[in-house]
């Protein structure tokens, strides 16, 4: 009896884990093929285009969490690197991530990175309101945002220099970070509302 009971709670196990992955497979792609559809909203504005990625990239963390958030950029930045037309102008390719402005990009893995261990270590710990929601999922975002902006100028600097010659920080800044500061923290600010209201939908 004690086997016939054990079997059936390992049965009903495994098939709770099946459904689990499958829901989290799921949720992964939605959440990339939102990343990619706002990728494509584009407006050119210099060496980097604005678009509606950010926006769309910390909605997802906030909605699915860092984890679930980091590997659905990751899979984002796959499809790109496989040729597939995701990023900005849609375009895709190796070019595109290892480009001047590829930093922005690949900048987006390091960033979820830490936004996720700040989840993991502080933030998931202290949300337990919606007011907290909202003030940590601000405040994790605009983390997110600064890692973003480092590792983007110092890509572009990098590759930069070495395609066309060098350009001062002052310069780079110009072109890759001020135009982009208020746009940005309008995004950010939408993206934690959309978060704070989707978090509740999604199952953890």
């Amino acid at each position: 009896m004690s086997e016939a009971v054990s079997k059936t709670s390992t049965t009903k196990s495994k098939v709770t884990q099946n459904r689990a992955f499958i829901y989290n497979l799921v949720l992964i792609a939605i959440s990339a093929a939102l990343i990619t559809v706002c990728s494509w909203i584009s407006i050119p504005l210099g060496p980097v285009p604005f678009t509606l990625q950010t926006m769309a990239i910390l909605a997802v963390m906030l909605t699915c969490g860092g984890k679930r958030g980091t590997i659905a950029i990751i899979v984002y930045l796959a499809m790109g690197a496989c040729g597939l037309p995701v990023f900005a102008g849609f375009k895709g390719g190796i070019a595109s991530l290892i480009g001047p402005t590829g930093g922005f990009l690949l900048g987006f893995v390091i960033a979820a990175l830490v936004y996720w261990l700040l989840e993991r270590l502080i933030f998931k710990k202290l949300m337990k309101t919606t007011v907290r929601t909202l003030i940590f999922g601000a405040v994790n975002s605009i983390v997110f945002e600064v890692v973003l902006y480092i590792v983007g100028i110092i890509w572009f600097m990098t590759v930069y220099a070495a395609q066309t010659g060098p350009v001062g920080l002052a310069t780079a800044m110009s072109w890759c970070v001020w135009p982009f500061l208020i746009p940005d923290a309008v995004k950010l600010a939408a993206a934690v509302i959309i978060g704070e209201r989707a978090v509740k939908l999604v199952r953890n």
